[in-house]
């Protein structure tokens, strides 16, 4: 390569010269890079403190900090003028023979280290997922200058909590506790992913008293430290359980020498470091104060702020505006916001998601305008109400960069701290937001399939890269439908539209995918196959699957179908299995590297808590009759025959447009065989087998010959026989003019339910501010629709509105139900409220408030708070009377459903083609999908499959 720098060639590295005065992190990590030449190339490159250069080799240091870099910018050999004075920024450069790493602070010099340790082949991950080396005996530098911008978020970190069992075991029986030997190893892992800023573990530990020199390692390699949102000064709630008597009551009002004595012991001993000094006051815990109202809370937080504050004077010797800190708006506190209390504003404030995966608020309008600083607290764990998200990694990519975009692009762009629960498995989540944080416009949503395809690349190679990101993809999606904490039986429809099987389905095709795919990953990257692929899929697959069967299990046995045993049965080898790749993780996993990492309990939770141990959902023994004795259920019923004298089997209606098909389950309730035949009373009606035997069960499937059937609406029975037992299915048939169109449409003959995914629209209109776009992979299907920009400013003109339109045959005059599915999009603009527009054809359109079905977990919209509140206005009731929206029904809500379902009633005038129009009011919606006329009597979770006619979409 001409010009370029060479690293390594011939079985000879270059060296490395950094000036021993420099930052103690900057040496640390110039070792890592010798060591990491080394890993790749078998050769180290020998590390030389030094103020002088030495001819072709690596310079690193800092502006200001090192003289062997300040030689080289007075005899102007570089110019640093881009990164001088910036935050976090660096330059690498080839100059005369040399290259040259050179930082404009202490991590800017860091991040320029390890850019050049990712590019030669050693994963931020190799060692939290023992992701291999990339070797090469050749490692050369394209000649240039590379200039890294300072990012775009300040503070960028994770939060490690509810870490008990898992992480907690872990790091006990391979360190000896929660030290900085198991701490260098997180605080490394940040810094080669360009962060900088960790909230420790604090369930059962206290960061800077367990071991004295776990601030001590953070500073030196250039992390800033905080504690978390309930965790004020600096010191580890922890620390206040120990010294509970000696400090008295967690009590501010009743005694506050004791509080402010315990507040400022913690400043005193960590004044040297860099922190981020979380202030305010919750109660003992992660908890609400005890006492008192709203107002008297306040009133109370307001003195213990400014408290707070003197400390921070007094300890620093400097005004507190010139000492970092933050205010966390977490759950209760949201409401004190709201009132009107506030905070100095050199104080950043950190708000808040829903504690699963939604903003409570985007950044306020008064305090964009006043530049204050703001940032994002977000979870993509939670242990706590009305759900826990522990176990596994249920978050998608696209959704962290739809929620993160909206945080950066309204000013929450200060500080992201993300809940990160054990840090594994949550791996692939932790690696975007710190990448996305640095640049979000690097990111949009048409390039976060590129992202996770660049990411599984560089760990496992270009060859497998599209098929592993496909993969994580799609678990965590089938994931993000029912997390595995919130699994229950009675969620996917067994007897509708064939749910439950196809929900199945796609789980074992993910699952085999990618047990197939481990045999070709080389040898040595298997161990971090497993841990970011194998386990994650195959485990998501079993706890899924097991509450599917039981659900089947629970039905046939209702039913009398021996074939309930064998769901049953289904159910436990996967809980045997589910068991077997646990112990796998903890046991033999990287030689027992992660021993009790994976210690989580996931099966078996009624309610948000843990349970003690994994346990199966309800199954149920059918006991075999003698002798066989046929059963006969259909697709839409939870009944079965002979034995429902009183009601007629029937099957859902046939049309011609929809050419369905259903079927009939032949099943045996007793021990042996039986021979069955089927009848048909018309001959239109297609049987997909005419006669058989039944051991345990067999599933017919009817469609109708079109060609054959009668014009209009028309009936026939069905039959299957066995010895002188009869059964008749009725069969209804809807065969009625097709529209004459070529145009794609929606629609159904029958007036009944059909669905529609949001990104399958006929015109996309775009406004005189904003347009609808596309967000590929968002949601449960292929794609969602979301406003761009997110900042557009809200209308109620509709002719200047963005908007969609879907083309709909609808036949009959009257109310035609629509339900939109939206993302949980929270009350994030209160003062102003949460709003789109649906309209058909010409009518003037009609005004949601898309808060209809929001879950109020904080319990803010209490009279009592409304009465109070400034800006907050009453919710909406929800529609108890359609099952699709499941209102009422077991572990039914937006939390645990990651979707909200919005109803409007629209009014037909004349059967034939309209034009459903779905208009922006307020930019931060994302529309899912939309259900048309849902159907109380065949209810599903998901609403019928989507049918595109006149389109081979």
């Amino acid at each position: 390569m001409k010009d370029a720098f060479r690293i390594v060639d011939n079985g000879m590295a270059t060296t490395i010269c950094v000036d021993s005065s420099d930052w103690k992190g900057v040496i640390r990590a110039v070792d890592d890079l010798s060591d990491d030449i080394r890993k790749v190339s078998g050769v180290a490159a020998r590390v030389i403190k030094t103020t002088f250069p030495s001819s072709s080799s690596i310079l690193v240091g800092t502006i200001g900090e090192s003289k062997l870099i300040d030689k080289l910018i007075a005899e102007k050999r570089i110019d640093v003028s881009e990164i001088q004075g910036q935050w976090e920024s660096f330059q690498i450069q080839t100059v005369d023979g040399n290259l040259v790493v050179v930082g404009s602070d202490k991590r800017g010099t860091i991040y320029g280290i390890y850019d050049i340790s990712e590019k030669i082949g050693v994963s931020p991950w190799y060692w939290w997922a023992d992701v291999p080396v990339k070797k090469n005996k050749c490692l050369y530098v394209k000649a240039g200058k590379y200039v890294q911008p300072s990012p775009k978020v300040k503070y960028r970190g994770i939060f490690i909590n509810d870490e008990e069992p898992s992480f907690g075991q872990w790091t006990r029986k391979k360190f000896g506790g929660f030290n900085s030997k198991m701490y260098s190893h997180v605080f490394e892992l940040l810094l080669r992913l360009k962060a900088n800023f960790l909230w420790p573990a604090m369930w059962s530990s206290a960061f800077n008293e367990d071991d004295p020199m776990n601030p001590v390692i953070a500073d030196e390699y250039g992390i800033v430290m905080g504690t978390s949102h309930h965790e004020p000064m600096m010191r580890a709630h922890q620390e206040y359980t120990k010294r509970k008597k000696e400090v008295g009551p967690w009590d501010y009002v009743a005694n506050k020498e004791g509080v402010e004595h315990f507040f400022r012991e913690g400043l005193e001993r960590n004044k040297n470091y860099e922190n981020l000094i979380t202030i305010g006051m919750r109660g003992d815990g992660d908890a609400a104060m005890s006492k008192g109202s709203d107002e008297e809370n306040m009133e109370t937080l307001h003195a213990v702020i400014k408290g707070q504050r003197e400390i921070i004077r007094d300890v620093y010797d400097k005004e507190p505006s010139e000492i970092p800190q933050v205010w966390a708006i977490f759950t209760e506190v949201q409401r004190y916001y709201d009132k009107g209390f506030s905070v100095p504003d050199d104080v950043l404030l950190l708000f808040c998601d829903n504690n699963w995966g939604a903003i409570r608020r985007i950044g306020p309008k008064k305090e964009r305008e006043k530049k204050r600083k703001m940032g994002l607290y977000y979870h993509i764990d939670m242990n706590g109400g009305p759900c826990s998200d522990r176990w596994i990694n249920t978050t998608t990519i696209p959704k962290l960069r739809e929620q993160f975009n909206l945080a950066y692009q309204t000013g929450l762009d200060d500080l992201w701290v993300m809940n990160v629960g054990d840090l594994k498995p949550k791996e692939l989540p932790i690696d975007f937001v710190m990448r996305y944080a640095w640049n979000p416009d690097a990111i949009p949503a048409d390039k976060v399939w590129n992202y996770t395809v660049h990411w599984a690349a560089g760990i496992f190679g270009e060859e497998y890269a599209e098929e592993i990101a496909d993969i994580v993809s799609k678990y965590s999606k089938y994931n993000l439908w029912r997390k595995p904490e919130v699994q229950a039986t009675t969620i996917f429809s067994v007897v509708n539209h064939c749910e439950a099987a196809r929900v199945i389905q796609l789980w074992r095709e993910v699952t085999a995918k990618a047990e197939a795919l481990q045999s070709r990953i080389a040898p040595e990257a298997r161990d971090t196959y497993y841990q970011l692929v194998l386990y994650p899929v195959k485990a998501s697959a079993v706890v899924a699957e097991i509450y599917l069967q039981a659900s089947k299990n629970n039905l046939y046995a209702r039913q009398g179908r021996v074939s309930a045993n064998d769901c049953a049965e289904r159910a436990r080898e996967l809980f045997a299995t589910d068991k077997k790749l646990t112990e796998y993780y903890n046991d033999s996993l990287s030689l027992g590297k992660w021993k009790n990492m994976m210690q989580d309990v996931h099966l078996g939770y009624v309610g948000w808590m843990m349970p003690k141990e994994n346990t199966l959902p309800d199954l149920k023994e059918v006991t075999p009759l003698e002798t066989p004795v046929m059963g006969v259920a259909v697709e839409g019923s939870f009944k079965s025959w002979p034995g429902n004298v009183a009601v007629t089997a029937q099957l859902p209606t046939f049309d011609v447009l929809n050419n369905q098909s259903y079927y009939i389950d032949i099943f045996n309730r007793g021990k042996g065989t039986f021979h069955f035949e089927v009848k048909n009373s018309k001959s239109w009606i297609r049987l997909s087998e005419k006669q058989g035997e039944v051991a345990k069960e067999k599933r017919i499937m009817v469609s109708v010959d079109w060609e054959q059937a009668p014009q209009g609406e028309t009936e026939a029975i069905v039959e299957i026989r066995e010895g002188n037992t009869t059964v008749p299915v009725k069969v209804k048939a809807v065969k009625i003019a097709i529209p004459e169109t070529k145009d794609a449409y929606w629609g159904s003959l029958t007036g009944g339910e059909f669905s529609i995914p949001a990104d399958k629209y006929e015109m996309n209109v775009a406004g005189t501010d904003a347009q609808w776009v596309v967000l590929p992979d968002l949601g449960r299907g292929d794609a969602c629709m979301g406003i761009y920009p997110v900042t557009a400013p809200s209308t109620e003109t509709h002719h200047d509105a963005p908007r969609l339109e879907y083309k709909l045959f609808v036949p009959k005059v009257g109310k035609m139900t629509v339900c939109l599915g939206i993302l949980p999009t929270q009350d994030v603009y209160p003062e102003r409220g949460l709003r789109m527009a649906v309209g058909i054809d010409n009518d003037t359109p009609k005004i949601i408030d898309a808060r209809k079905g929001f879950w109020d977990e904080f319990q803010e919209y209490t009279p009592q708070n409304l009465e109070k509140t400034k800006i907050l206005k009453p919710l909406p009731s929800r529609n108890k009377s359609i099952k699709l929206i499941g209102t009422g029904r077991t572990r039914r809500n937006e939390v645990f459903d990651n979707l909200r379902w919005i109803d409007v009633e629209m009014d037909v005038k004349a059967p034939g083609m309209h034009t459903l129009k779905v208009f922006m009011v307020d930019p931060e919606i994302v529309l899912e999908r939309i259900v048309v006329n849902p159907d109380n009597n065949y209810p599903s979770y998901f609403g019928i499959p989507s049918v595109y006619h006149n389109t081979k979409q």
